[in-house]
């Protein structure tokens, strides 16, 4: 079961893997694959990379935290201990050995090996049979100064990481970065679902209290609360932020003043339960006095749209949220995405905005929806964001890239990024660029478009690289 690292082609994983025409091949080859990295969404630890931390061994950089693969080991009938449990980080290793070749069809299959090869040289399918010597070799390299964090994102051509942070997070670990002159930029993205996340009283209370403690701003009505958010917004922008992230099922829309909101605020503070439609309603009226303060400062604002998280109470409860038991959602999006983005745009302070669905059922409703909105002050102003967590494979980045080329202008896309908490991620950037190639060489093979090399090379090396560049303004920092 050994293959070369490069393999001649038709073979998996050759150096023309997934590309499928002589034109695809020249795009990736020629232009795609020498870009570098703008990883402008992920979830990884700002700490690692401003110390620069070693992994003790493959388990640790590989598998700790990521659901995806716990999923698979589950679905396989892995005990939990083989998983998040007491057994050694070998042995975890040795059932995801097990379990990566039933894994075929599933792109943790393809990831695998591409992150193996990439980062390792590893030459082989890793199987039950392979595991240990994988494992050693790989755990041997993670010893050497050049695989520590910030090795492993020179490897991939990293030039810009954009963590995901709270609101009350001190952003240390990117002055350290800074102050240190590291050429990797180290930015954060400002993550403010706690700050509007009013379901649970009691959770919400000790939230409050530690925005209270980082602004010096008793917080006491939703004005106050306000004034402590744009506080924060400030900070996270004299260090570097320019981006903004939200988790949600659907964003809202309600008339203005439909409820009382500083009395709903007062009966949260009071240990009340609201109900869903105000509970609705709060988030609405919290997230459309963020927008405008993140138009304010030409920051851009991601949403992201249609999880159905923590269904599980059980595991939950065991292991808590973000654990591999969320889920597509099937909740309706249109109609009140339309009116909260009209809403900011009718007083001109829409900020550049990307939208992402985990239901693909709603791809055509975003490649259209950017489109309402785009006014010709900034090229693709308002963004359909690249294929997310469950789409983020063959199949879901591909109806992305078709659903944005009929109904939106794909050459104005902003790309790729790995939503990630895994160091050893940076080659799903790789995948997408095959595909993105691939796609293309397929049009060109079929007569579908010119095969003009120099224009469509352009083409791909913006939609990698330059469109990200130039639309976020981290380079003017």
């Amino acid at each position: 079961m050994e293959h070369l690292l490069k393999p001649k082609t038709g073979t998996f994983l050759s150096e023309d893997f997934l590309l499928q025409s002589d034109f695809a091949k020249k795009l990736y080859h020629g232009h795609a694959a020498k870009m570098p990295i703008i990883d402008y969404h992920c979830h990884l630890s700002p700490h690692d990379i401003a110390h620069n931390r070693q992994f003790t061994n493959l388990t640790e950089v590989w598998l700790a935290g990521d659901h995806y693969k716990w999923r698979a080991m589950r679905t396989l009938g892995v005990p939990e201990k083989f998983i998040t449990g007491e057994s050694t980080d070998q042995e975890k290793f040795q059932k995801w050995a097990d379990t990566v070749p039933y894994t075929m069809r599933n792109p943790l299959y393809h990831w695998t090996h591409l992150e193996l090869q990439r980062y390792f040289g590893v030459d082989k399918l890793l199987t039950a049979e392979t595991g240990p010597e994988i494992y050693e070799s790989a755990s041997y390299q993670l010893q050497e100064e050049d695989f520590r964090v910030r090795g492993l994102l020179h490897k991939m051509n990293v030039e810009v990481v954009c963590t995901t942070d709270d609101p009350t997070d001190s952003l240390e670990y990117h002055q350290l970065a800074k102050k240190e002159g590291l050429a990797l930029k180290l930015l954060p993205a400002f993550r403010p679902d706690k700050a509007y996340a009013v379901e649970n009283p009691t959770d919400y209370h000790a939230y409050l209290l530690k925005l209270e403690a980082v602004t010096g701003i008793s917080i006491r009505t939703f004005e106050d609360l306000l004034t402590a958010l744009e506080n924060r917004v400030a900070y996270f922008h004299e260090n570097g932020g320019r981006l903004s992230d939200h988790g949600l099922e659907q964003l809202y829309f309600f008339p203005h003043g439909k409820y009382p909101i500083e009395k709903l605020f007062a009966s949260v503070l009071a240990g009340n339960t609201l109900s869903i439609e105000e509970i609705a309603y709060f988030k609405f009226e919290a997230l459309t006095a963020l927008a405008k303060m993140y138009h304010a400062k030409g920051w851009t604002q991601q949403y992201h749209l249609g999880a159905l998280r923590n269904t599980n109470e059980r595991m939950l409860r065991v292991l808590g949220p973000d654990t591999g038991f969320d889920s597509i959602g099937d909740f309706t999006q249109a109609t009140a995405l339309a009116k909260f983005m009209n809403n900011l745009d009718n007083s001109d302070q829409l900020a550049k905005t990307i939208l992402y669905n985990l239901n693909p059922a709603d791809n055509e409703v975003m490649a259209t929806m950017v489109g309402n909105f785009n006014d010709g002050s900034v090229k693709g102003k308002v963004q359909f964001g690249s294929g997310w967590w469950y789409l983020d494979q063959k199949d879901g980045m591909e109806k992305q890239i078709n659903a944005l080329s009929h109904m939106g202008i794909l050459s104005c896309f902003v790309g790729m990024l790995t939503d990630s908490r895994s160091f050893l991620s940076f080659p799903r950037h790789e995948y997408f660029r095959r595909i993105l190639c691939n796609l293309i060489g397929k049009d060109v093979a079929n007569g579908e478009l010119p095969a003009d090399e120099a224009w469509l090379g352009q083409m791909v090396e913006d939609i990698c690289y330059r469109n990200a560049r130039d639309y976020f303004g981290f380079y003017e920092l």
